[in-house]
């Protein structure tokens, strides 16, 4: 299912049934849209778990998935690069559209999560930048497993995980963020279009290249995909805000946007209920689960209050994914931030069926 350029298609439509439960507007796609390349995280926690005999005895066949692996990554590197080197941007934003509060990221992953309010070619995106990261890493400790030359990906793996370097690129001097063309105050207004009432984007404030200050997921992935070092100023920075008031912490497990930020369960059309904004995901919990406990377990400054909120949002999820199980009878898409309740899809087995990991503490 990868084309000869190394892209994988976001929608793997195979045959008329599954063609007519995809949309439209997804069945053509374009080969330069990327999705986050999550493959990489159950293939590095394979690998890294493999006894040497393991290797040997499936050398040809892992030097064969190396080599799809290494096509992609270098399809990522040609194809999602951002304007000023060790930066990446997500494709396929709209920048024209007035429709929309804040143009979706479909490619992403986050959908409605809020980026720059002005998409355009000199942006940059945390989140993508430590997807590359880790899947460099990841490709050079696969590669050192299998005896292959890797230099070229552990240079790379080096440059993205120098603390210094992604300080500089997306510190605010709060958190981590995305850079852009952003108005920090925009609406949707309702507005006469023909014969019809319609909501569209207004901007009151122009727009000027500033970090996107937004509280939320997209704030931790430099913790959540570990390439932040244990004795990182900054990890003690997230770790010690995480349960402030304003921020993202609930009983229910970690919300999408912090509760008092301005996007907060904001609709992003006329129609479009808000989605990653404020919902609690239980992939991103998983993560950030995951990354505790990793950073709970290694020397540093923050081992010990890493323990503690590891603990403490494990036994979070688990507790209210269980509850809502009982009460209703389904493992659900989302969560309510403010309730606990299952919301959107269901039964929906799909990554809320991390909880298991989460429960065998597997990660």
């Amino acid at each position: 299912l990868m084309n000869a350029d190394g892209w994988i298609p976001r929608e793997q439509i195979l045959g008329n049934e599954a063609l007519m439960k995809v949309p439209k507007e997804f069945v053509v796609q374009d080969a330069d849209y990327a999705n986050p390349p999550t493959m990489f995280l159950p293939l590095d926690a394979m690998f890294n778990s493999m006894q040497p005999s393991e290797i040997l005895d499936h050398h040809s066949t892992l030097k064969k998935v190396y080599h799809r692996l290494t096509l992609w990554y270098d399809w990522y590197n040609r194809t999602q690069t951002g304007p000023i080197p060790t930066t990446y941007r997500w494709r396929g934003r709209n920048g024209t559209t007035d429709k929309e509060l804040n143009p979706k990221t479909l490619t992403s992953g986050l959908d409605d999560y809020p980026r720059a309010t002005h998409p355009d070619d000199q942006e940059y995106h945390v989140d993508l930048r430590c997807w590359m990261a880790f899947a460099s890493r990841s490709l050079t400790n696969l590669g050192d497993l299998l005896g292959i030359n890797v230099d070229k990906y552990r240079e790379t793996a080096e440059v993205l995980s120098d603390n210094e370097l992604l300080k500089k690129l997306h510190w605010t001097g709060e958190y981590f963020a995305d850079y852009g063309l952003h108005s920090d105050i925009v609406g949707l207004k309702d507005t006469r279009v023909g014969q019809h009432i319609e909501k569209r984007r207004v901007v009151r404030r122009l727009p000027q290249p500033q970090f996107v200050r937004v509280q939320g997921y997209i704030n931790l992935f430099p913790f959540i995909l570990m390439i932040l070092e244990p004795t990182s100023p900054e990890l003690g920075h997230i770790l010690n805000n995480f349960k402030s008031d304003h921020n993202i912490w609930s009983p229910f497990g970690l919300c999408s946007i912090g509760r008092s930020d301005p996007y907060y369960l904001k609709y992003n059309t006329q129609h479009d209920a808000p989605y990653w904004r404020g919902p609690i995901w239980i992939n991103i919990n998983f993560l950030a689960i995951r990354a505790l406990d990793h950073y709970s377990k290694v020397p540093g400054p923050y081992q010990s209050i890493s323990g503690v909120l590891y603990e403490e949002l494990r036994r979070n999820v688990v507790q209210n994914m269980y509850k809502e199980f009982s009460r209703t009878g389904f493992i659900w898409e989302q969560y309510n931030c403010q309730t606990g309740k299952g919301q959107s899809v269901h039964p929906f087995t799909g990554w809320s069926s991390l909880v298991v990991l989460i429960m065998g503490e597997q990660y």
